[in-house]
């Protein structure tokens, strides 16, 4: 397999999970290309790399609505002694220091990039985001009137839309040249 991913692949392995973007350990042991008892093990030896804000331990709930998200339970049937493990970005950075192969650090590399992509488009939605809890909140307000509901989005993201963003100021020093 090859070990640099293209960022979508990686993408769809990354879930939020207690409020954390994270990828699941048996995600990651796919991604580099080892067994999932062999990241474990590498992991559980430097367990003082991860502490709680790196890794944790999915609770049982978790567990199930992960299970729940892929419809199956096949592909999670050689998990009955342990939980799965949650890595956040950081963790992930950590686990390069473990896994200390050239591969490792390539799919490392692969998956920082794809961590700062969701979080690229996280701050770059946060407008529209925003826009639509306003939405939520003034459609709260209103009578269960379908209609009223339906123009009030209508009308908000036609708001959103024609909206133009501020102009970007000048870096420098305008010598009057022009």
């Amino acid at each position: 397999m090859n070990p640099i991913f293209k960022k979508t692949e990686i993408l769809k392995m990354i879930f939020t999970i207690r409020g954390r973007k994270v990828l699941i350990d048996s995600d990651l042991a796919d991604l580099y290309v080892v067994e999932t008892k062999q990241l474990n093990r590498a992991v559980s030896r430097n367990i003082e790399r991860f502490p709680e804000d790196f890794m944790f331990r999915l609770n049982d709930r978790e567990f199930e609505n992960l299970k729940y998200h892929f419809g199956t339970s096949s592909s999670w049937g050689g998990r009955r002694r342990s939980l799965p493990r949650a890595f956040t970005e950081q963790g992930v950075a950590m686990l390069s220091g473990v896994l200390r192969s050239k591969e490792a650090v390539k799919v490392n590399i692969s998956i920082m990039r794809a961590f700062v992509y969701v979080n690229y488009i996280i701050r770059s939605n946060k407008k529209v985001i925003e826009k639509l809890m306003e939405i939520e909140n003034r459609m709260n307000k209103l009578e269960d009137k379908t209609d009223s509901k339906l123009s009030l989005i209508h009308k908000t993201l036609q708001e959103l839309i024609i909206q133009e963003e501020k102009p970007e100021t000048p870096i420098g020093f305008d010598l009057g040249l022009d």
